[in-house]
Formats: C-alpha cells, sequence, structure tokens
C-alpha cells in the first residue's frame, strides 16, 4: 500500500515537473561566452552579436542595436545603445543634460578585453541590475567591435606579447589599416563610418579600450587621458581632480592595480624615467581633444590572464560610469560651454598680424596649440614592477631584458607636464580651391560645415610658402609622410589668389573647428600636408636645358654683380650645393622670370572676414 502510494506520488510528480517545465522553464543561463569558457576563449562576431541580441530581445525598451557603416569586406558595423527610459535620440538626450558615453572595442582586433567586458557590463545593468543605476544619468553608446574585419582574421598566433585567450583577432583591417592612425586622414570605410557615428552623437566622453605591450609590471590597467595645456582648462580641472583619484580608488578597492600609462624612456631600465608626450590626433585620445571632449584610453596589461583582463577592464568602465552619473550636470555643462567658446572664437577670430620672424600675433584667445612638448618638470611616481635582469644577447647583439615574478617598488620620476611649442592663429574661414577634390572629401567626411563659392572669387590672403620637405622612403598607413629639417618651414605670406565656383570656404564658427585647423594647417602634426594629400605643390615640371641655363647664368651675372657674390657665397659655404652642377644651375633658374612661382606655395587660403566672399 505504501509502495503503491509513492510510485503513484513520483509519477504525479514527473507530470508535474514535466508540466511546469513546458509552461516556467528554468532562469536562462546569462553568463557570456568568455564566462562560458572559463576566459579561455572570446567569441567570435556572429556569436558576439547573438548574445548580445539576446539581451535586446529580453530589454527591448532599452536596447537598441544600429548599423552604422560597412567594413571593407562588408561586415556590419554595429553600435549597441543602452538608455534607462528607452530614449534613444541623440538631440533629446542633449537637452535633457544625460551625459552619452561612447566605448570602442576592438580597434585592434586582437584586444578585444573591452568587448567581453562590455558584454558583462550590459547583462549587469539590464538583466541582472546589478549595475542599473550605472544608466540613471548615462546613456551608453557601445561599438562591441570596430574592426570587424580584423576581428574574423582569428587565429592563436595574432598576438605574441598576449597572455590569452587562446585565439584572437588581427590588429589591422582587411586592407592593412591601423584604424587607430586613421581619425584625421580617415583612409578608411571604417573610419568615415565613425565619424559620422561621432558627429550623430556627440559624446560626452569616450572610452578607447586597448590591450597593450611593452614592459612587465604589476599593474593590470593602464590609462591615458589628456589634460594638457590643449584641453579646455575647465575640463582638465574636472578630469585631475575628480575622475581621475575617483577612478583609481574604485577600481583597486576592487582589486586591480591601476597606473597612468608607462611609457619607459629606456626600455631596458625603467630607474631613467617615465615620459610623456602629446596625444596627436591621428588617435582616438587626440582626436577627441579636437572635438572638446575627454577621451579615456584603457590599456590592460598583455601578460596578465585573460579573466584579469576582462575583469579589471570592466571595472574601469563601471568606475567611469559612476563618475559620469555622479557629475552628470558638470561634464554636460563644461562640454557645452567649450562648444560655445569654440564657435565664439570662429566668430570674432580673423587673420592675425606677422611679426618679421613670420611668427602669428594676436588675441591668445584665438591660438589653437598644434604642438606640445615634456618641459621636462617630473613628479616622483611609486612604480610598481618585476625585477629583472639585463644581459648581453648572442641573438640580437643587444640588451636582453629578463623579467622574474618577484614584485620590486621604486619611486621614479614621471615626466608630468606639456608646454605648447606652435600653435595657429583661428582665421574667420578656410578657403580650398575647387580642383583639390581629395582634400575636400576628408573634410566632408569629418562632417564639418562647408560653403561654396557661386562664382569666381580672386583677392589677396593669406596663405603658406613651403620648403620642400623630404617623404619617407617607407609608407606608413599608405602615405609616405613628409618631413622637413627645419622646425617652421611653412612661413605665412599674403598672396594674390583666384578661387573657381564651388571652391569650398571651411567657416571657423562651429563646434569642431579645431579638426579643420588640424587639417589645414600645414605644420599640424597630422596636416593633409604631413600625409601628403599636397604633394603635388613640391614637384617642378618645367625645367630648363643645362645649355640654356649656362647661358642665363652668365647673362644674369653680368647685369648683376650682387648676384655674382650671394652666388660664390653660396659655393662657399654650402658643399652640398656646390658639388650638385643641376643645383647650381636651378639657382639661377630659380630667380629668373620663367620661374613657377606657385612652386611650394600652399593653395588653401585663411580668410579674415567672409565679407565679400560669393558663397552659399
Amino acid at each position: 500500500m505504501k509502495i503503491a502510494s509513492i510510485a503513484l506520488l513520483v509519477a504525479a510528480s514527473s507530470l508535474l515537473t514535466f508540466a511546469q517545465s513546458k509552461t516556467a522553464p528554468a532562469a536562462q543561463d546569462w553568463r557570456t561566452p568568455a564566462e562560458i569558457s572559463d576566459y579561455r576563449t572570446t567569441p567570435r562576431y556572429a556569436e558576439t552579436f547573438a548574445y548580445i541580441r539576446r539581451i535586446a530581445q529580453a530589454a527591448p525598451k532599452q536596447v537598441r542595436l544600429e548599423t552604422f557603416g560597412k567594413t571593407g569586406e562588408g561586415r556590419d558595423l554595429v553600435a549597441v545603445i543602452v538608455s534607462k527610459d528607452g530614449v534613444f535620440d541623440p538631440a533629446t538626450l542633449h537637452k535633457q543634460n544625460r551625459p552619452i558615453m561612447l566605448i570602442q572595442n576592438a580597434i585592434h582586433a586582437g584586444e578585444m578585453d573591452g568587448k567581453d567586458a562590455c558584454m558583462a557590463l550590459m547583462r549587469d545593468i539590464l538583466i541582472t541590475k546589478q549595475k542599473a543605476a550605472l544608466i540613471d544619468r548615462a546613456v551608453l553608446v557601445i561599438i562591441p567591435i570596430y574592426n570587424a574585419d580584423g576581428h574574423e582574421r582569428f587565429g592563436p598566433y595574432n598576438r605574441i606579447n598576449q597572455n590569452g585567450p587562446e585565439q584572437m583577432g588581427w590588429r589591422t583591417t582587411a586592407r592593412n589599416f591601423n584604424l587607430n592612425r586613421d581619425y584625421m586622414k580617415a583612409d578608411a570605410s571604417e573610419t568615415r563610418a565613425f565619424l559620422d557615428l561621432i558627429n550623430k552623437w556627440v559624446p560626452d566622453f569616450f572610452v578607447d579600450d586597448h590591450v597593450t605591450d611593452g614592459a612587465d609590471y604589476q599593474f593590470v590597467i593602464t590609462y591615458s587621458i589628456a589634460s594638457g595645456p590643449d584641453v579646455n582648462p575647465a575640463l582638465a580641472r574636472w578630469i585631475d581632480g575628480s575622475l581621475k583619484p575617483y577612478v583609481k580608488q574604485s577600481v583597486e578597492a576592487a582589486g586591480h592595480l591601476i597606473a597612468p600609462y608607462i611609457w619607459l624612456r629606456d626600455e631596458t631600465d625603467p630607474s631613467k624615467g617615465f615620459g610623456t608626450g602629446q596625444d596627436t590626433p591621428r588617435f582616438s585620445t587626440g582626436h577627441m581633444i579636437l572635438r572638446n571632449r575627454p577621451g579615456y584610453l584603457v590599456e590592460m596589461h598583455m601578460l596578465k590572464d585573460y579573466k584579469t583582463r576582462v575583469t579589471g577592464n570592466y571595472e574601469v568602465l563601471r568606475a567611469l560610469l559612476e563618475v559620469i552619473n555622479r557629475d552628470a550636470d558638470k561634464l554636460v555643462q563644461i562640454n557645452r560651454e567649450a562648444d560655445e567658446n569654440t564657435i565664439a572664437v570662429g566668430k570674432t577670430c580673423g587673420t592675425p598680424r606677422v611679426d618679421g620672424t613670420g611668427e602669428q600675433r594676436g588675441d591668445n584667445r584665438c591660438l589653437v596649440p598644434l604642438k606640445l612638448q615634456p618641459t621636462g618638470k617630473a613628479e616622483p611616481f611609486l612604480y610598481k614592477g618585476y625585477k629583472f635582469t639585463r644581459e648581453k644577447s648572442d641573438i640580437s647583439g643587444d640588451t636582453w631584458v629578463r623579467y622574474t615574478n618577484e614584485p620590486y617598488e621604486a619611486i621614479i620620476p614621471r615626466q608630468s607636464e606639456l608646454t605648447v611649442t606652435q600653435a595657429a592663429y583661428t582665421p574667420r574661414a578656410y578657403i580650398i580651391p575647387a580642383q583639390w577634390t581629395p582634400v575636400i572629401d576628408v573634410l566632408r567626411a569629418h562632417g564639418l560645415e562647408l560653403l561654396s563659392t557661386t562664382k569666381p572669387y580672386e583677392a589677396e590672403v593669406q596663405t603658406y610658402r613651403c620648403e620642400r620637405p623630404t617623404w619617407g622612403q617607407q609608407p606608413f598607413e599608405g602615405h609616405h609622410l613628409a618631413t622637413w629639417k627645419t622646425p617652421n618651414p611653412c612661413k605665412l605670406v599674403r598672396e594674390k589668389m583666384s578661387f573657381a565656383a564651388n571652391s569650398v570656404v571651411v567657416p571657423m564658427d562651429q563646434r569642431a573647428a579645431k579638426v579643420a585647423i588640424h587639417l589645414l594647417e600645414p605644420e599640424g602634426p597630422d596636416s593633409l600636408l604631413q600625409w601628403g594629400f599636397f604633394d603635388t605643390i613640391f614637384e617642378q615640371k618645367e625645367y630648363g636645358e643645362g645649355y640654356v641655363l649656362e647661358r642665363l647664368a652668365r647673362d644674369m651675372i653680368a647685369k648683376d654683380p650682387g648676384l655674382r657674390a650671394e652666388f660664390e657665397q653660396k659655393l662657399a659655404t654650402d658643399k652640398e650645393f656646390a658639388a650638385s652642377p643641376s643645383e647650381r644651375l636651378n639657382w639661377f633658374y630659380k630667380r629668373s622670370p620663367w620661374w613657377d612661382t606657385t612652386l611650394g606655395l600652399y593653395p588653401v587660403a585663411r580668410l579674415a572676414t567672409l565679407e565679400g566672399v560669393p558663397i552659399k
């Protein structure tokens, strides 16, 4: 009797369990793919977005996926927007003073720690709700995989310096572009899509997740965020006084050592100290400076295991979001005022006075920093490294550094200050001749406001005459960079110039004016002149035959004794010149009426006013 009753009970229980399994399934497993593998692996492109779509389906009112472009091989570039109340319109969010944080992952697609950290972060905000407060004010725009083609060049041998996962993506795109050198010249389709995205969202804070190479040390995370003289002072004060102290305290409380980016002045000897330098705008963080926004570079340490790196990256993002939510109103106001100031400067500045040395003089508010250098000032820094030995290598013939697992600490000087060594005075506008279409195309890709001339325009304007550069023998990111021996190879001049109808005018009373200035000022570190977009202005197209120039030179000397003395002085003081028959003859050709006066003349002009310029 009892046995039968038990059997019936078991059967009934089984039926009930079966019925429950049909109507109320067990809680879903929300572990990320990396977590499921205990961080041995990272998911491929399809698996990554399958997980993210699961989150979007579970929280449809708070998540939206947007395709913002295509890679070279045709993959979708996808951004994930996370908003507490389902507001996904950038203009509305800006009106509501809600800070937008853009997180970019896998620009170097072998460095995918941020991707897996963001997947866990989205899960904890939207599914488990453990971190739901992180979007109380902030709105997230996450690029899980930026370099998607490189990400799918998957393999175990893509990052020789890196400790896991088992396989990973490749550093560059399918066209072998390093996207983190492309923010200004914008060669890659991915870059142009990113520029469209950033112009649409105008984020208040930008994060670029990476994995570093370099020395071995105890720090799990290093970071970089600019707060020097090229950064809005109010923003710099917030970064140094509020953001950095909170992130350090919070991340280290979570168990991860964090430090400013480790840049050893001597890779074989940390005691010589740490250097610093300018974030030039070819890089993401340098580009953000030109857009009046903070850009935070995360560098996870490559020799730490993958679990430590992903969880450390997670904690950095979590801490940053906590600060941004806490200081939402302040950050939004700082950014807004910086944009308003840039626009106001663009309306009020014009062409500066130029002294006898060619240096620009005028209102300091109108000066935009182009180049920065360390002042040499240093501060003590507690370096937490590993002991190592140095010995002469019989393989390389160089010093071989061999790290141990034994920790050590030392106070080491760290350069802490930059100064502006070159700046440009903001004009009222630039004008670019209509025929320079590759240049105009780059400006348009940056989302700059461009006006057009309605008819031909001729005027005396300010431009530059530039010395002939030398070009790198090896290509760099698809270009042969122009370099000069002299520090200031381009001199401001006034020239009468003609511009055809449909020439492009770039007014400076716009939010991204500093992007245009860095692209068009020839001595900017990432100007289009330096990247080779204007190389043809240095190409001499007409030449004189030697026997013709021999006669010309003698006629010129006979008519001008002072010219003979100048020539003889040049021969006596310039050995290279004296040894070159062609240069000696060309010296006279340059001083003759037959010389091409446009050689080395920069075709872009600076306008002091828009009055009288026929524009639409």
